[in-house]
Protein backbone atom coordinates (compact mmCIF):
# COMPACT_ATOMS: atom_id res chain seq x y z
CA UNK A 1 0.00 0.00 0.00
CA UNK A 2 1.48 3.30 -1.12
CA UNK A 3 -0.29 7.09 -0.24
CA UNK A 4 1.55 10.03 -2.09
CA UNK A 5 0.81 13.37 -0.50
CA UNK A 6 1.80 16.05 -3.07
CA UNK A 7 1.25 19.99 -4.12
CA UNK A 8 2.49 21.74 -1.24
CA UNK A 9 3.96 25.23 -1.23
CA UNK A 10 4.03 28.70 0.19
CA UNK A 11 1.37 31.38 -0.47
CA UNK A 12 0.07 34.25 0.79
CA UNK A 13 -2.98 34.80 3.31
CA UNK A 14 -6.22 34.22 1.42
CA UNK A 15 -4.74 32.50 -1.49
CA UNK A 16 -5.45 28.67 -2.69
CA UNK A 17 -3.59 25.63 -3.09
CA UNK A 18 -4.43 21.91 -3.88
CA UNK A 19 -3.15 19.11 -2.66
CA UNK A 20 -3.37 15.68 -3.97
CA UNK A 21 -3.19 12.11 -2.54
CA UNK A 22 -2.69 9.05 -4.77
CA UNK A 23 -3.34 6.02 -3.43
CA UNK A 24 -1.94 2.24 -4.78
CA UNK A 25 -1.37 -1.29 -3.61
CA UNK A 26 -5.08 -1.26 -1.70
CA UNK A 27 -7.44 -4.35 -2.46
CA UNK A 28 -10.64 -2.60 -3.90
CA UNK A 29 -11.04 1.18 -4.77
CA UNK A 30 -13.30 1.83 -2.01
CA UNK A 31 -11.53 3.99 0.60
CA UNK A 32 -11.91 6.20 3.27
CA UNK A 33 -9.01 8.99 3.12
CA UNK A 34 -8.31 11.13 5.41
CA UNK A 35 -6.03 14.70 6.00
CA UNK A 36 -4.64 15.57 8.34
CA UNK A 37 -1.80 18.00 9.28
CA UNK A 38 1.33 19.26 12.08
CA UNK A 39 2.26 22.82 12.54
CA UNK A 40 5.62 23.21 14.20
CA UNK A 41 5.45 22.48 17.76
CA UNK A 42 2.22 21.33 17.89
CA UNK A 43 0.02 17.81 18.00
CA UNK A 44 -1.37 16.60 14.62
CA UNK A 45 -4.64 17.17 14.10
CA UNK A 46 -7.74 16.07 11.38
CA UNK A 47 -8.36 17.85 8.78
CA UNK A 48 -11.40 16.38 6.93
CA UNK A 49 -12.21 12.60 5.74
CA UNK A 50 -13.75 11.08 2.93
CA UNK A 51 -15.36 8.27 1.39
CA UNK A 52 -14.59 7.23 -2.25
CA UNK A 53 -17.65 5.10 -2.16
CA UNK A 54 -19.75 8.04 -2.48
CA UNK A 55 -18.14 11.11 -1.85
CA UNK A 56 -19.27 11.86 1.76
CA UNK A 57 -17.15 13.98 3.67
CA UNK A 58 -16.34 15.42 7.07
CA UNK A 59 -14.63 17.94 7.77
CA UNK A 60 -12.89 19.82 11.19
CA UNK A 61 -14.50 22.91 12.36
CA UNK A 62 -11.37 25.03 11.71
CA UNK A 63 -11.26 24.23 7.80
CA UNK A 64 -15.26 24.01 7.47
CA UNK A 65 -16.25 26.31 4.42
CA UNK A 66 -12.67 26.76 3.27
CA UNK A 67 -11.26 23.41 2.15
CA UNK A 68 -13.06 20.61 0.30
CA UNK A 69 -12.14 16.89 -0.49
CA UNK A 70 -12.98 15.55 -3.45
CA UNK A 71 -12.04 12.40 -5.23
CA UNK A 72 -10.88 10.79 -8.96
CA UNK A 73 -11.73 7.39 -8.67
CA UNK A 74 -10.15 6.85 -11.80
CA UNK A 75 -6.99 8.15 -11.03
CA UNK A 76 -7.17 7.05 -7.76
CA UNK A 77 -6.28 9.96 -6.06
CA UNK A 78 -8.00 11.89 -3.61
CA UNK A 79 -8.00 16.22 -3.33
CA UNK A 80 -7.71 18.76 -0.85
CA UNK A 81 -8.79 22.21 -2.13
CA UNK A 82 -7.42 24.75 0.25
CA UNK A 83 -9.10 28.16 -0.21
CA UNK A 84 -8.41 31.52 1.99
CA UNK A 85 -5.74 30.05 3.41
CA UNK A 86 -4.30 31.70 6.73
CA UNK A 87 -0.87 31.49 8.12
CA UNK A 88 -2.73 29.16 11.14
CA UNK A 89 -3.16 26.48 8.03
CA UNK A 90 0.77 26.65 8.07
CA UNK A 91 1.70 22.92 8.52
CA UNK A 92 2.95 19.13 7.22
CA UNK A 93 -0.37 17.75 5.38
CA UNK A 94 -0.81 13.62 5.39
CA UNK A 95 -2.65 11.54 3.71
CA UNK A 96 -4.15 8.97 5.36
CA UNK A 97 -6.05 5.91 4.01
CA UNK A 98 -8.20 2.79 5.02
CA UNK A 99 -10.60 0.39 2.90
CA UNK A 100 -13.65 1.81 3.30
CA UNK A 101 -15.90 -0.27 6.29
CA UNK A 102 -18.50 2.76 7.02
CA UNK A 103 -17.97 5.97 8.84
CA UNK A 104 -16.41 5.76 11.74
CA UNK A 105 -14.38 7.95 13.34
CA UNK A 106 -12.64 10.85 11.27
CA UNK A 107 -9.06 10.68 13.24
CA UNK A 108 -5.56 9.61 13.35
CA UNK A 109 -6.49 6.26 15.38
CA UNK A 110 -8.76 5.23 12.21
CA UNK A 111 -6.20 4.98 9.85
CA UNK A 112 -3.19 1.89 9.41
CA UNK A 113 -1.72 3.43 5.74
CA UNK A 114 0.19 6.97 5.95
CA UNK A 115 1.87 9.07 3.12
CA UNK A 116 4.84 11.03 3.60
CA UNK A 117 3.67 15.05 4.17
CA UNK A 118 4.09 18.14 2.31
CA UNK A 119 4.73 21.40 3.33
CA UNK A 120 2.12 24.19 3.16
CA UNK A 121 3.28 27.52 4.01
CA UNK A 122 0.77 30.31 4.39
CA UNK A 123 2.42 34.06 4.77
CA UNK A 124 0.53 37.07 6.06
Amino acid sequence: VQLQASGGGSVQTGGSLRLSCAAAGFTGSDLAIGWFRQAPGKEREGVGCISTSDGSTHYADSVKGRFAISSDNAKATVYLHMNMLKPEDTAVYYCAGEPWEGWGPCNSLSFDYWGKGTLVTVSS
